[in-house]
């Protein structure tokens, strides 16, 4: 074999190299691709019914009987709310069912509704006494075993013993459905409602709310304080052995596990300042220790970006140092610094691990109106539901995970346009 062969041959082995190459890291994406679709389909064909809720129609009579009333005749505004809603809907049940007799019949047939249904009758009522009296159509929440049927969660077909809801509850909500008294709505209870032992009156409102105080916390806290030492770090700190160490333990810390910063934040802020449990100031601070370092580091990377020329034209024409930093550096850096903190938030927005330490996982049904009110967040709603044995909250869980997903699909989408809007090219 001559030279050229010899050249040619070699040629040839290496463009096959970079064709099994291409190949290996094309199969490689498609393979992600198709795991990401596993995960996200999954989790969407799961959720997607959590969005629709069971409402069974009920004839109800509004007899003035069931009222108090004073001399005069008229109902006591107090005996609006302290009526028996609850015997009131349980004859109309019977009403509409009166071949059932026994009692475990008719506390079968009761549980069809929801416990909370008996709330919303009575809410209904005092918004609108003017049903006293009357006979009325009301659509009552369903139970969870029911509407997880009507949705086709639960087959018919499975033996009797199989499954929590029984045949003789299948046949009252067939009958139900056949008279148009079943209908699926949007599940606005979903999120309007905190959260509940009852998946049909569970939602997420509550844990939003408590995800949104602790970003907010999070964030005024680590992004002045982050920028801040970035600065400091790269634009004034001297270059010795002591800024070198701070350097390599910010990187570090970067790299150690959440769960940590939930038992610093456990030891400190809780043991030692003594501040409450379960609150959002105290998961926002535990947050914004976490995600110092990620702001620092990108802030960093974003000062040093900017060309050396920008700050010795600052300097040539008379500039202070602090002033080229804060008037020529910063804000052409500052795309970068929004970018991190940003990126930083939204891993943040997701972790579970250092809110579980500090006691954010405790069952919390009121909305909290400010920082300091106890509750749960978005992420520790999904570890709660997850643990929940009810197959309704596993389409909740679902539904959460799709919520949450679309908040950091909004956060990324928010990097893209504040990059975009102030990104200068020099």
């Amino acid at each position: 074999m001559n030279t050229l062969e010899t050249i040619n041959a070699g040629i040839e082995k290496r463009y096959k190299r970079e064709k099994r190459f291409r190949l290996y890291g094309q199969i490689s994406i498609a393979t992600g691709i198709l795991f990401l679709f596993f995960l996200l389909g999954t989790t969407v064909l799961n959720g997607i019914s959590a969005f629709q809720q069971t409402y069974i129609a009920l004839e109800i009579v509004l007899d003035t009987d069931q009222f108090d009333t004073d001399e005069d005749g008229d109902i006591r505004p107090e005996s609006l709310a302290t009526a028996n809603y609850n015997g009131i809907i349980r004859e109309s049940l019977k009403a509409r069912f009166p071949d059932v007799k026994k009692r475990k019949d008719k506390k079968a047939l009761y549980s069809i509704l929801s416990s909370g249904a008996v709330y919303d009758f009575r809410d209904t009522v005092v918004k609108n006494p003017q049903m006293i009296g009357t006979t009325q159509t009301i659509w009552l929440l369903a139970d969870d075993e029911v509407d997880m049927y009507v949705k086709g969660k639960i087959s018919a077909d499975i033996p009797e013993k199989n499954r929590r809801i029984k045949d003789n509850t299948i046949a009252w909500v067939e009958q139900l459905r056949a008279d148009k008294d079943v209908e699926k709505r949007f599940n606005s209870i979903f999120f309007s409602a905190g959260d509940s032992r009852e998946p049909e009156q569970s939602g997420i409102r509550g844990a939003i709310m408590g995800s949104f105080y602790t970003i907010v916390v999070a964030m005024l806290l680590s992004f002045p304080i982050g920028v801040a030492a970035a600065i400091y770090l790269e634009e004034f700190a001297p270059r010795n052995r002591l800024t070198g160490l701070i350097e390599v333990n910010i990187n570090n810390l970067a790299a150690v596990p959440s769960i940590i910063f939930g038992l610093l934040g456990l030891a400190i802020f809780i043991n030692y300042f003594g501040l409450p449990r379960s609150i959002p100031l105290v998961g926002g601070m535990v947050l914004a220790l976490m995600t110092l370092p990620t702001i620092i580091i990108s802030s960093r990377a974003a000062l040093a970006a900017v060309p050396p020329s920008i700050r010795e034209a600052a300097l040539g024409v008379g500039a202070s140092q602090i002033q080229t930093v804060l008037h020529h550096t910063m804000p052409l850096a500052l795309p970068g610094m929004l970018t991190g903190t940003i990126i930083g938030l939204a891993r943040a927005l997701g972790e579970t691990a250092p809110l579980l330490v500090i006691g954010m996982v405790a069952f919390i049904v009121d909305i909290p109106g400010s920082p300091l009110e106890p509750s749960t967040a978005l992420p520790v709603q999904v570890y709660l539901w997850a643990d929940s044995p009810e197959r309704a909250f596993v389409e909740r869980t679902s539904a959460a995970i799709m919520v949450l997903l679309m908040f950091l699909v909004a956060i990324n989408g928010l990097i893209v346009i504040l990059r975009n809007k102030l990104e200068r090219r020099w």
